[in-house]
C-alpha cells in the first residue's frame, strides 16, 4: 500500500492536509491543528459513528463523563 504522502499533491505553504470521508466542521479543523504538525504532510482520517481511524490508527469516541 502505498503513502498518502506519495499520491497526494504537494501543496505551497500548506501545513497539513487530511484526506476525509466527511467534510469537516470548523471545530473538526480546530482540533485536527491542535493533533498535526506544521509539516506540510497529508493525514486520512475516517469517522465513522463509534470511532475515527488518524492515519491507520483507530480512536474510540467516548464521552469523558463514561471514563472510568
Amino acid at each position: 500500500m502505498k503513502d498518502i504522502n506519495d499520491i497526494m499533491p504537494k501543496v505551497p505553504n500548506m501545513r497539513w492536509g487530511a484526506l476525509m470521508n466527511k467534510a469537516p466542521t470548523n471545530k473538526k479543523i480546530y482540533e485536527m491543528d491542535k493533533i498535526f504538525p506544521a509539516n506540510g504532510k497529508w493525514h486520512t482520517v475516517f469517522e465513522e459513528k463509534d470511532n475515527v481511524t488518524i492515519d491507520g490508527k483507530q480512536v474510540w469516541k467516548k464521552e469523558p463523563q463514561k471514563w472510568t
